[in-house]
């Protein structure tokens, strides 16, 4: 029981977490990021939601193994860089969508890469499946960062 409430509480963090980004994208959809500059490699607006939906279920996985396995206290270290990241995740959506700064978006998403990339190395250091379960997102944070800064570019 205890396992399945924990699970439960991530996957309710992160996706506070997705619908707090939400909020500040889904408005913006339609208005401001259709009518700036973007790559012709900018993948169409269907597969952003979808794919984050995947990530965060699978950071939601991937965390709570990690407490399975440690609790807060023996996985504090790796918990607190998840949680930083996760609070980055959700910031750079208002930076970028409802604040309307790519450049300061852009700055903001090079922290949550490193964050993050420092989130999956100390968590496959607790498991390697919970690192593996965090490697798609850091991919996708890492194609992110490219298409932000070349919207960035394109737009300043």
């Amino acid at each position: 029981m205890r396992a399945a409430l924990g699970l439960g509480g991530f996957f309710l963090v992160c996706f506070i977490v997705a619908g707090l980004g939400a909020a500040a994208t889904t408005p913006e959809i339609a208005g401001w990021y259709r009518t700036i500059a973007k790559p012709r490699w900018n993948p169409p607006d269907v597969v952003f939601g979808p794919v984050w939906t995947v990530l965060y279920v699978m950071m939601a996985i991937a965390a709570w193994w990690v407490w399975k396995s440690a609790g807060f206290r023996g996985a504090a270290w790796p918990l607190t860089l998840f949680f930083l990241q996760l609070a980055l995740n959700g910031l750079w959506s208002w930076i970028f969508f409802a604040w309307h700064r790519p450049g300061w978006a852009f700055a903001e998403i090079l922290v949550l890469w490193l964050t993050l990339g420092a989130t999956t190395l100390a968590f496959y250091s607790q498991s390697r499946f919970a690192g593996w379960m965090m490697s798609p997102y850091l991919a996708w944070v890492s194609f992110a960062s490219y298409l932000n800064y070349a919207i960035w570019r394109l737009n300043s």
